[in-house]
């Protein structure tokens, strides 16, 4: 069955082009007017489903007179311009995704038995640490530090390191310039690392 038969067959409430209703046979309900009202119109902004019917003059004649906002205060005005940039769907704060991880599991953790690590991977390996360039690696065991730490943290070894290490700080010494040579360029290779947080 196609769409323009089914419509031939059932013509309840069909409309022209100019919004008129073919089908209906009321009266218009302007006082003193006996044409058809084949356009309806709404009766009130917050009724939007209850209608007067018009003929076309009058219809013309009502809708310039409408005014949706008929009533309002400028505060409600504004709300409602705020509420249509938005299609009337306000915005929902994100909160936590870890906790809404877990809510789309069912499980609730109001005790925070999971922890902040919970959902991490600890990767292969068992837990050993995480990946990072044999470089790096290496300059983490020159200055003594580990690889859950962040620059401040790794600075921090290396500066303890420099005051041990250099001759200034030893009377003169040089007999450890080799290990100081070591850890400078080990805090080379962290500084300008991605892999540790600043």
């Amino acid at each position: 069955m196609s769409v323009s038969s089914s419509k031939k067959k059932n013509p309840r409430g069909r409309r022209g082009m100019s919004g008129a209703s073919e089908t209906s046979t009321r009266i218009c309900d302007k006082d003193g007017c006996n044409k058809p009202g084949k356009y309806r119109a709404p009766k009130a902004p917050d009724v939007l489903d209850d209608f007067y019917w018009f003929c076309q003059e009058h219809v013309r004649e009502y809708n310039l007179k409408w005014n949706f906002f008929d009533g309002t205060t400028e505060a409600e005005l504004n709300a409602q311009m705020s509420k249509d940039k938005v299609w009337e769907r306000a915005t929902k704060p994100l909160g936590d995704p870890e906790a809404r991880a877990w809510a789309r599991l069912g499980i609730e953790d109001p005790h925070q038995v999971l922890g902040a690590n919970a959902t991490q991977n600890p990767g292969r390996g068992g837990g050993a640490g995480r990946r990072l360039p044999p470089t790096e690696r290496r300059a983490l065991e020159i200055l003594e530090a580990k690889d859950t730490w962040t620059k401040p943290e790794v600075r921090k070894a290396y500066k303890a390191l420099i005051k041990v290490l250099h001759p200034d700080m030893n009377g003169g010494d040089r007999s450890q310039e080799e290990q100081l040579q070591e850890v400078v360029w080990a805090w080379d290779q962290i500084k300008g690392s991605r892999n540790f947080k600043d």
